[in-house]
């Protein structure tokens, strides 16, 4: 937000500089981002009269100009300007005058000289050599009533400042000059001065059929017809001078009133010219199919999302956006339609960002613009285009106002108990009512407790900490103490059956991997190449076309990650990240970390690409493979065991992927990608991934005391000949339910694979698997006979569930 100072003060004027001015809006939440200087400095320059305008007797390209600065005498003065002539007013820099500092930096004095022979009393000034503008076809021209001797600085009051704030998005009620007057008026206690103006006398009944038809979108809507107006007239210096110090350049007068009233009062309006509206308005939302060719030349699709002003023939209007290029003014407009509306903000927000563009009044009307002063907003819309366009023929309708929906200004409480608690300053109810009558807030006050009706003009107040931060806005945040806080220092133990992300983050980190993290917005084709979603959650406003939906899986991130450094020559990558992932689950409800509809789990993955270590004369070179990485998988989930299952899954190599429980609950996934996937996305080498829920991964065995046998442990190898189907899971899982089932096996303290045989003796759909079990007893030596007997339960164990037997 842009505005003057001068036209600041003109509305609330507090005895303080601009410095000061520039602080109190600071400390009270209004950023000041820049103050800047409307003009570079400069002095001695007035404003003249160009008297005479004769040929210089030397030069084909110079005049010398009689010019009258109103001291008593005329100057003297050569020009060179193609625009000079008699009876024109221009900045005149005097004899002594500095300009401001042209290319080679150093300020510019006039002096006495001669050009050509010709004395030379002065110069005669662009806008250019003033650093107004970057206009140099000529002199400056002023007004033909510009008072001849005054200061030129003085004249177009080139001592103001403008101020850049910068607002939160709640502080929409300051998005006008208007807005901030009322800010410093409350701050200081100095009154507030609204814009005057008389209002217009009706002289005509003309009104424009309008029908809202989605009171959803508009909850009022005023017009009022106006005819025979001048649309060729010129914008008065003033107003541009305001507009331009605004951030706004002139166009023409009917849009420049606009653009000034909505900077004045933060009411963003729209003018029609009638001759090009067909019929009636109607306020509606769109329909699929329908175009409009907005003012700025794009043409745009408009849908049941949203909302339009449409005539009898075709739609005219963005509604709280931008107005269409069919009924726009131009300088032959000489009747028109003008309207003010109150769009709720919902039903604006999001909708401008949709087409690639923002405007100041979507800007607005998004955040919420008052919707209880239309119709004295119009009038005052009118009673400047009365003065300024305005002709003995015009003619001026009844305003027609339609209210049908307006907001619920529900009271908010405030307790000033709970106001002094958080803001950490003694505050009494005296204080808060002077506070809320200050920002004009109307409030039902009790002891200790105030009840506050928001303004029309304040949407940002609902909940208690909004009017806190109200009451500690204007006591001043700088007068708040900076004390250290003063609380219990309890240290509060986490539960030993569970493990924090942190520690996950590090453990991976201790194996070597290193922590990304992506945004949770990813391509639309991604989640149907990695996770086969072919409907993903797609997002209503995209920050970009290639992050337009929610991730259902993190491996995609972790891939274009490793491909991000594969192009940039990375050998070898480790990473992991730990995120959320986004479904749609019926069963979810609304609450505090949910939203209904939507299941939002956190996932734990990791992607291993390249060799599996730095090159070193240790060890040969070889390729990370599914096996390493499953390593470091089942020492991330220790001293729980994990189990692997066979799986298909879409971005995993249908052979070297398995599906991973923990117990019997299916937690997530391992494998090497896809080589599908791999052609696609261009790696030279397979990346080992794996994705598993991060609370099951947060869970852990409470350590528990185990006795240490005294006795030596003893080793039996068991070879087994299964079918070439038999996964070896098979056979773990049928000896580990042996152990529990059956007494004699107790025994068995670790099962380890350690060969596997396929060939000569055997059939080709058989496989042969070597198994060394590590026997012990904690109360006595193992004699042969209680291990045979153990050996001979297993054997018979899988004998009898995967038709397993000896191998020869």
């Amino acid at each position: 937000m842009q505005f003057s100072e001068n036209w600041l003060r003109t509305m609330v004027n507090p005895q303080m500089t601009s410095d000061e001015l520039s602080h109190l809006l600071t400390m009270s939440g209004l950023e000041v981002e820049d103050v800047e200087l409307v003009a570079p400095p400069f002095t001695n320059v007035v404003v003249a009269e160009v008297l005479e305008v004769a040929k210089h007797p030397d030069a084909d390209r110079l005049n010398v100009c009689r010019v009258n600065v109103h001291t008593g005498t005329i100057l003297n003065i050569v020009c060179g300007a193609p625009n000079v002539r008699a009876g024109m007013k221009v900045p005149c820099a005097m004899v002594g005058a500095v300009l401001p500092p042209g290319a080679d930096g150093k300020p510019f004095e006039i002096k006495v000289g001669k050009l050509r022979g010709v004395e030379s009393q002065g110069m005669l000034c662009s806008a250019r050599e003033l650093k107004l503008s970057e206009d140099h076809g000529g002199l400056l021209e002023l007004p033909d009533d510009a008072p001849v001797g005054q200061n030129f600085r003085d004249y177009l009051q080139l001592n103001d400042l403008k101020f850049t704030i910068k607002l939160t998005p709640n502080k929409a009620d300051c998005l006008s000059v208007l807005g901030v007057a009322r800010e410093v008026s409350a701050l200081t206690g100095t009154p507030l001065k609204m814009p005057k103006y008389q209002q217009v006398e009706v002289n005509a009944q003309e009104k424009l059929p309008v029908r809202i038809s989605a009171p959803d979108l508009c909850g009022r809507f005023a017009g009022r017809v106006i005819r025979g107006l001048n649309a060729r007239a010129t914008t008065p210096q003033w107003m541009k001078q305001r507009l331009e110090r605004s951030g706004q350049r002139s166009i023409s007068a009917l849009v420049d009133i606009s653009n000034y009233v909505m900077l004045e009062l933060g009411r963003p309006s729209h003018v029609f010219d009638l001759d090009k509206i067909h019929g009636g308005l109607d306020v509606r939302w769109g329909k699929k199919g329908e175009s409009l060719k907005l003012l700025n030349g794009n043409t745009v699709e408009v849908d049941e999302w949203v909302g339009v002003i449409s005539d009898d023939k075709e739609i005219e209007s963005l509604a709280g956006i931008m107005g269409g290029d069919a009924t726009a003014v131009s300088l032959d407009t000489t009747n028109i339609y003008l309207e003010a509306a109150f769009w709720f903000p919902q039903a604006i927000q999001g909708r401008a960002r949709r087409y690639n563009f923002s405007t100041d009044a979507a800007h607005r009307f998004e955040r919420g613009v008052d919707f209880a002063t239309v119709v004295e907003h119009i009038e005052r819309i009118t009673a400047l285009l009365m003065e300024i366009c305005g002709t003995p023929d015009t003619r001026v309708g009844p305003v027609d106002d339609q209210t049908v929906n307006l907001p619920k200004r529900n009271p908010v409480k405030v307790r000033t108990a709970r106001a002094q608690k958080v803001i950490g300053v003694v505050i009494s109810d005296e204080m808060v009512a002077d506070i809320f009558t200050r920002l004009g807030l109307q409030f039902v006050q009790e002891p200790g407790l105030f009840s506050v009706t928001p303004p029309s003009y304040r949407f940002d107040i609902e909940i208690e900490e909004d009017l806190i931060e109200e009451i500690a806005r204007v006591y001043g945040f700088e007068n708040i103490p900076a004390l250290p806080p003063v609380a219990a220092n309890a240290m509060l133990i986490a539960p030993e059956n569970t493990r924090s992300l942190f520690e996950i983050r590090r453990l991976l980190a201790d194996s070597d991997y290193q922590e990304v993290v992506n945004f949770s917005f990813v391509e639309s084709a991604w989640e149907e190449d990695f996770a086969g979603n072919k409907a993903p959650i797609k997002l209503l406003n995209p920050i970009a076309s290639q992050m337009s939906v929610m991730r259902s899986s993190l491996l995609a991130s972790l891939i274009a990650n490793a491909r991000y450094n594969i192009n940039r020559k990375a050998a070898r990558i480790r990473v992991f990240e730990i995120g959320a992932v986004f479904s749609r689950s019926a069963e979810v409800q609304d609450g505090p970390l949910s939203v209904a509809g939507y299941l939002q789990p956190k996932r734990v993955a990791a992607l291993a690409y390249g060799p599996v270590a730095e090159e070193q004369w240790g060890q040969a070179a070889r390729n990370v493979d599914f096996f390493d990485v499953k390593a470091d998988l089942e020492a991330l989930f220790a001293p729980a065991a994990l189990r692997f299952s066979k799986t298909v899954h879409p971005a995993l190599h249908p052979g070297r992927s398995a599906q991973v429980f923990l117990g019997e609950q299916a937690i997530g996934v391992i494998g090497e990608l896809h080589p599908q996937w791999q052609q696609k996305y261009d790696l030279p080498l397979a990346p080992v991934l794996f994705e598993v829920d991060a609370t099951a991964l947060q869970q852990r065995e409470v350590p528990t005391h185990v006795e240490i046998s005294k006795f030596p442990a003893v080793s039996r190898d068991l070879a087994l000949v299964v079918k070439q189907s038999v996964a070896v899971q098979e056979l773990l899982d049928v000896f580990a339910a042996e152990k529990q089932s059956n007494a004699a096996c107790a025994i068995i303290q670790a099962i380890v694979l350690f060969d596997e045989y396929q060939g000569k003796g055997l059939e080709n759909d058989e496989k042969s698997l070597a198994f060394r079990f590590t026997l012990q007893d904690t109360q006595n030596t193992l004699q042969d006979d209680k291990v045979d007997l153990a050996m001979s339960a297993l054997v018979a164990a899988a004998s009898g569930k995967l038709a397993a037997r000896l191998r020869a």
